[in-house]
């Protein structure tokens, strides 16, 4: 007879977790009809641009979504979710900011060499082998300084890239290792459009409060 309270119980919170399952999933079904669909331009592009709709829905099967509600259940992936997404915002602005200070720091190495061309050209007396000189020389120096300034942007683009990569790498393996389906490190395009999917519906499953312990849908 003392088993019966505890199993009671188990039975309880069995029925709860298939519910709150049951809810979860219908919310993720009613939401990837919501997804954006593929802009296409013209009756050859609009065809392809419904494969490619009617293909990622296949992608997002049934069990995928049942998997993805599951993972779910218990709130932690959202709170993981939300992790990711305010590192990734905090990255994304510092890698910004380093971008806007070199621009700022190229503007003014222009303005230096302006300035000192300015001043060196008034200097010279007008009609005298000096005069070409420095014309030549002022040449020489911008066209330097420009060589340096798209050395610099380009190695900047390039380390925004790769910061980008290694965070979505992260994002992948944390989502991963949390159980949540779909997500693996890859660099292929279709993978990454579907699981920048994934990413949507749990984001707006938050912003629905779906989060373990409420019951808004």
């Amino acid at each position: 007879m003392e088993r019966y309270p505890g199993a009671l119980d188990e039975a309880v919170d069995g029925a709860r977790q298939q519910e709150r399952h049951y809810q979860l999933l219908s919310a993720l079904q009613s939401l990837v009809k919501e997804l954006p669909r593929c802009a296409a331009a013209g009756r050859a592009g609009a065809g392809r641009g419904g494969r490619r709709r009617r293909s990622f829905q296949q992608r997002l099967s049934y069990t995928t979504l049942s998997d993805l509600a599951l993972a779910l259940l218990d709130g932690t992936v959202f709170e993981i979710v939300q992790g990711l997404l305010e590192i990734q915002h905090l990255t994304e602005k510092s890698l910004y900011n380093q971008r806007l200070r070199l621009q700022n720091e190229h503007r003014v190495l222009r303005q230096a060499l302006r300035q000192k061309h300015q001043e060196a050209q008034q200097a010279c007396r007008p009609h005298n082998l000096p005069v070409l000189q420095a014309a030549q020389q002022r040449e020489l120096e911008v066209r330097a300084v420009e060589h340096r300034i798209r050395e610099e942007q380009r190695a900047m683009d390039q380390k925004i890239v790769l910061e980008l990569d290694r965070k979505v790498a992260d994002q992948q393996s944390t989502l991963e290792k949390a159980g949540v389906a779909g997500f693996y490190v890859t660099t292929n395009p279709q993978e990454l459009t579907l699981q920048m999917n994934l990413l949507e519906l749990i984001r707006k499953l938050q912003q629905r409060g779906c989060q373990a312990g409420k019951t808004a849908l």
